[in-house]
């Protein structure tokens, strides 16, 4: 399958971040915590995925309640209020309920106006990206500002008995408010893709219109997160390297004039295989799945927030976000930071 059939979008009018904010519940699960259940230790779990703690949501919270707090942060940061937002999206596969989305109740929570439109995007662990290319393309035409959340409570869908899986999920949020962007400091592209995979590669099997909840589908563990690891590092492996080079070529830019990369966060192992995976030696890796494992649509948010809050990135400088999710779901963002 061809991985150029699509442009990288580039925007008329520029559009940047203007604030970001994270939040990561209280509730620190550590891999002891995870090991005797799935029939593993701490060491097996390192080795295997290079995570060591994640977040867990308390029994009061769910996914609007992380995004809550990480659009709050975002708006302080960028200086925005609720009633100047023309858009929120959200980038979820875990929400709160079928419906209303997550991004109702996170207005609702906010008291945006009747003006402030809402959704949310399903597009697993790729959601924030697919949801930053969505609201840039909306801001261009028609202005404004827009809040861009990913959100997830992974920990919720965990079987505790699959070594697989278990030690891979963190819940957390994140959140960037995008509008007018002053100098050169903006979203450079965005692009989103797909490479079209049967769902046993991964997914949450039932709960859906096609295997309602029901005794037998609970029984069964069909509510849980499933996933064929092996085959998703072999799609990563394969598609990744020529997407990123097709899009920052497509983009006028080289991956050598890159600062900053900023990868979706499934482990920490997959993570650092990027430097040999794309062949860079150049631009600074940014990490956090050993501290908050996998987060879903939120870990490029609350990875770069991390890195933000540390001084970590320079105005000026450029940072290529990459994601992967469920579907195959493919994401990518080059954005000079201001």
């Amino acid at each position: 399958m061809s991985t150029t059939t699509n442009s990288p979008t580039q925007r008329g009018a520029r559009i940047g971040v203007l604030g970001i904010g994270s939040y990561l519940p209280s509730q620190v699960i550590t891999n002891d915590m995870l090991a005797d259940r799935a029939g593993v230790t701490d060491e097996w779990i390192i080795r295997k995925t290079g995570i060591v703690t994640r977040r867990a949501v308390g029994p009061d919270e769910a996914t609007s309640d992380l995004a809550l707090n990480a659009a709050r942060a975002a708006l302080e940061d960028a200086g925005i209020s609720p009633a100047q937002l023309s858009l929120i999206i959200v980038g979820t596969a875990t929400p709160d309920m079928a419906g209303p989305s997550v991004a109702s109740l996170t207005a609702l929570a906010l008291e945006c106006p009747t003006t402030t439109g809402t959704f949310d995007i399903q597009a697993a662990c790729a959601g924030f990206l697919t949801a930053v290319d969505m609201a840039s393309t909306y801001l261009s035409v028609r202005g404004g500002y827009a809040l861009v959340i990913g959100a997830d409570t992974y920990s919720r869908f965990r079987n505790y008995e699959d070594r697989r899986t278990t030690a891979l999920w963190g819940d957390g949020a994140g959140a960037v408010v995008l509008g007018p962007a002053d100098g050169d400091s903006r979203l450079l592209a965005t692009r989103i893709t797909s490479f079209p995979v049967d769902s046993e590669v991964g997914g949450i099997p039932a709960g859906g219109s096609r295997l309602p909840a029901s005794h037998e589908t609970v029984d069964a563990g069909q509510h849980y997160v499933r996933m064929n690891g092996r085959r998703i590092m072999e799609i990563f492996q394969e598609h990744i390297p020529q997407m990123s080079k097709d899009f920052l070529h497509d983009a006028g830019q080289e991956l050598e004039d890159i600062d900053h990369i900023v990868p979706h966060q499934g482990n920490q192992r997959m993570v650092e295989s990027l430097p040999e995976l794309l062949g860079f030696t150049r631009p600074r890796l940014h990490a956090s799945a050993r501290d908050f494992g996998n987060t879903g649509s939120a870990s490029i948010p609350v990875t770069l927030d991390r890195a933000v809050r540390q001084g970590a990135i320079a105005s000026g400088e450029t940072v290529l976000m990459v994601s992967i999710g469920a579907g195959m779901t493919f994401g990518f963002a080059l954005l000079r930071w201001k």
